[in-house]
């Protein structure tokens, strides 16, 4: 009978040790992006091309520091977004382009896949980090988006940095808007890498199974005043839900608007039964296309598999895993 038990008791063990061999779910996950369109490599100064790459490594290693110590989707996310936000190289803000009025107006977005609370802002003009913002009125408000002023002054009762104008200008995106506005176009799509790099966001799942994704962007260049993107629209530029996956969207929001890409592709896996990466496909490289829309996603599923997809020349990526060694990217490789 004793050895009876001892055979139960090894095959049991065994049986768990195949199950947890098997088990081959990574840990934690982390995608970013610094936006898509048309990025080829005559399009950017080997100089350049090094300090943006330096960018996105830096805002991998702020969301891994988070994740690998156990620390939350949400906070991962928020930390690799504000390192994105810090820099001039993307359209978001420091680096936010200018509107036809000749202002600095933008949008983020952040939402958590365990709980589908979400928060997000738009149009603000004096916010250091949206990304900040829109976390706060996730966490300290009973509303989902806030916009201009009101969410300024949101800002202020919460102890958010503001910073002024100076702050947001940069030669380059001044540059922009002046041919622009020589060319005379309304507003230059998205996607345009002529006119800037675009929209930056992160999606995240932590060491405790939980899902987030941020977005953050300054817009289109010389776009009308009071234009609002996908970025701060939950389920447009944003979505996260520890049922299927987080996406994080960048390109011409119009298009992801009417198509609700965020959470389409989320849909997609939760009620079609697809993969993440035929569900991305679906959405990205064949709805999105037939419609005219040109952008990408990032996006990270509940079992950790990532993806990044895009139907553009190229886009400003980076991801990293417990299993995945940290990359960047940039053109279509």
């Amino acid at each position: 009978m004793q050895f009876k038990n001892f055979v139960t008791a090894a095959i049991m063990l065994l049986g768990a040790t195949g199950m947890a061999q098997a088990d081959d779910t990574p840990t934690y996950s982390l995608v970013i992006h610094g936006g898509a369109g048309t990025i080829t490599p005559d399009k950017l100064t080997p100089e350049l091309e090094a300090e943006i790459r330096a960018d996105l490594n830096h805002a991998l290693e702020a969301g891994q520091t988070v994740l690998k110590n156990g620390g939350a989707a949400l906070d991962a996310v928020t930390a690799a977004i504000q390192v994105l936000e810090n820099s001039p190289h993307f359209n978001a803000g420091r680096g936010a382009v200018f509107t036809a009025e000749g202002k600095n107006e933008m949008d983020s977005a952040i939402m958590d896949g365990k709980t589908l609370n979400a928060g997000a802002v738009a149009s603000v003009t004096h916010v250091k980090n949206p990304i900040l913002l829109a976390r706060a009125v996730m966490e300290k408000s009973q509303h989902v988006m806030l916009q201009g002023p009101g969410a300024e002054q949101f800002a202020d009762e919460n102890g958010i940095e503001r910073a002024d104008d100076a702050y947001f200008f940069t030669d380059y995106r001044w540059g922009q808007l002046q041919s622009a506005k020589a060319k005379g176009s309304s507003a230059v799509l998205d996607h345009d890498i002529e006119y800037k790099y675009g929209t930056v966001g992160a999606v995240a799942r932590d060491t405790h199974g939980n899902l987030a994704a941020g977005t953050s962007t300054g817009g289109m260049t010389n776009k009308a005043h009071g234009r609002i993107g996908d970025s701060p629209i939950i389920g447009a530029g944003t979505y996260a839900n520890n049922a299927s996956c987080a996406v994080s969207a960048t390109g011409h929001g119009e298009f992801f608007i009417r198509a609700t890409v965020a959470h389409s592709i989320c849909a997609l896996m939760e009620y079609g039964g697809l993969d993440l990466q035929a569900a991305a496909d679906r959405i990205v490289m064949q709805q999105l296309v037939e419609m005219g829309g040109d952008g990408g996603i990032i996006a990270v599923d509940k079992n950790g598999n990532m993806s990044q997809t895009f139907n553009t020349p190229g886009m400003f990526r980076g991801k990293v895993g417990s299993d995945t060694p940290a990359s960047v990217a940039i053109y279509k490789e």
